[in-house]
């Protein structure tokens, strides 16, 4: 088949491009701006979380919170264009398929890992056969199961074989969990606490138990970065956040919520972004109890969800459709928005009534953030319109994913960022039974549904992959495993002294090219 376009290679994957714009202002934010950094100014930016990180090793991890971490520290074969979302090389030099089964990937030259370890095919086949080892546990080895072998050809080339076509491999090598590891310090040090990638900043210490401290890498393999520092800092009340940024004490918040947005957008000193884009917020079931494995329960519980009626509270945060997977994704095709679930209260309190659902109390899990402690309260007080006694259990952040995992918990509030872009890599994870006790929450298993997601990763043809894409959105549909409440749009909030933040539609970010002015 010879050497691909990239440019080509990304439409597949992706349907829409992204460029972020300062809603405070007037410049584009995913620019890496203009000018030089000030001579006068710290080279520092202090970032507020609301969530402790899990862990910083990408192999471990796989949550938005510890993801901000890892991706200014690691770097992955291949990325994603902040602007129009096209896949493009990163360590990756190029790639060939001499037939579709065969993946030939050509690496960059020169590149060290901070520890000094070189980068070259060895250390890459060592990070994915450890993602892939069952004894790693990886949540994301999903990513590389179709690869049925990888070797080393030359110093500087990797060649992947799959035992089937795999049309989403460039997009998985791109996803952070498929990021490059340093050999030598994964033999003797923990990178859940210890990380060493090849990235633009790295790990120096933890401050106050929780806060992580990066710095620039100044051996860094491209130009170094303009930030000398930064600082990923915990302050797990949003509001709090807010008045961080707006004194100065932090530069930058991400994932804004629709009651401190109006607060945000009235202070002139700050920017801010915001666009549609590929997270999908939603109610997963454990189908292996009752009433969650009864059909008729899972669609009760979604015909009493009205998502108009709470998309409207949320300030131009989110956004609907009907399917799981989003209009943001590669596959998506609109004819979903008239096959899945609307609003229905009557029916969602006559289907209550029929199947007796009513007695028994059902326990909802959410993370005690603040927007999943807000759309627990919403759906809490919709359910009980319907006649459905729904009880909201919180847990922090660590410990919800935790329980998820395991499929400790009844019904559950989720979300997915969809870091690919690529509708098969938000299905096999989430719905695919390979994946039960990993990221298939709802521990859901349907053979039609395992044949549909199956089939649309084991083709390279766009229009294929996109008809069984089509097919299994309209599956998830019917059966509802999961219900999405909202879409995502991606937001970020900073002080008007930064510039050169880029945010692409997943809402993952870099600090590469950003500095203070």
């Amino acid at each position: 088949m010879g050497k691909r376009s990239f440019t080509v290679l990304a439409s597949m994957f992706v349907s829409a491009s992204l460029v972020l714009t300062g809603c405070g202002g007037s410049k584009t934010a995913s620019t890496g701006g203009s000018g030089a950094p000030a001579k006068n100014k710290a080279q520092e930016i202090t970032y507020a979380m609301t969530s402790k990180v899990v862990g910083m090793s990408p192999t471990l991890t796989n949550d938005s919170v510890s993801s901000n971490v890892i991706n200014q520290v690691y770097e992955t074969l291949f990325q994603r264009d902040a602007k129009t979302m096209e896949l493009k090389p990163l360590l990756a030099e190029s790639y060939e398929n001499p037939d579709e089964n065969t993946w030939v990937i050509k690496l960059k030259k020169n590149v060290k890992f901070q520890d000094g370890t070189p980068f070259n095919a060895e250390a890459v086949k060592y990070t994915f056969d450890k993602l892939k080892d069952p004894k790693t546990a990886a949540p994301r080895a999903s990513l590389l199961k179709p690869v049925s072998s990888i070797e080393v050809k030359d110093e500087y080339t990797v060649v992947l074989k799959t035992a089937k076509p795999y049309g989403a491999m460039i997009a998985a090598l791109a996803h952070t969990n498929a990021s490059i590891i340093s050999p030598t310090a994964d033999k003797k040090q923990d990178l859940m606490t210890n990380p060493v990638g090849t990235g633009p900043f790295k790990f120096v210490k933890k401050e106050n138990g929780d806060d992580i401290v990066l710095e620039k890498n100044k051996d860094y393999w491209r130009d170094a970065a303009k930030l000398d520092k930064v600082t990923f800092k915990v302050v797990p009340d949003a509001n709090t956040a807010v008045s961080m940024l707006q004194t100065g004490q932090v530069q930058f918040i991400d994932g804004l919520s629709s009651d401190t947005l109006p607060r945000i957008e009235k202070v002139k000193t700050i920017e801010t972004m915001k666009k549609k884009g590929t997270p999908v917020y939603y109610v997963v079931f454990n189908t292996t109890k009752e009433p969650m494995s009864n059909l008729k329960f899972r669609e009760a519980v979604s015909y009493a969800i009205d998502t108009e009626s709470y998309i409207k509270k949320l300030n131009g945060l989110g956004y609907a459709s009907k399917g799981f997977m989003g209009p943001e994704l590669f596959g998506y095709d609109k004819s979903i928005e008239e096959k899945g679930i609307k609003y229905d209260a009557a029916k969602a309190k006559e289907l209550v009534k029929e199947g007796n659902f009513g007695g028994k109390e059902i326990k909802l899990l959410a993370a005690n953030t603040s927007a999943y402690m807000k759309m627990a309260e919403a759906v809490q007080a919709q359910f009980a319109e319907a006649g459905l006694n729904v009880k909201i259990e919180t847990i922090e952040w660590g410990a919800y994913l935790d329980k998820t995992k395991k499929g400790e918990f009844e019904m559950a509030l989720s979300a997915w960022s969809n870091v690919t872009g690529d509708g098969s890599e938000l299905f096999y994870p989430r719905l695919h039974s390979d994946s039960v006790g990993s990221t298939n929450l709802g521990q859901y298993k349907n053979a039609e549904m395992d044949k549909l997601i199956t089939e649309s990763r084991t083709t390279v043809k766009p229009e294929e992959r996109k008809e069984k894409l089509k097919a299994v959105n309209e599956l998830a549909a019917k059966e509802l495993p999961v219900f999405p409440i909202y879409h995502g749009v991606v937001s970020a909030a900073y002080d008007q002294s930064v510039t050169g933040i880029e945010m692409d539609a997943t809402g993952q970010w870099t600090l590469y090219k950003a500095y203070r002015k």
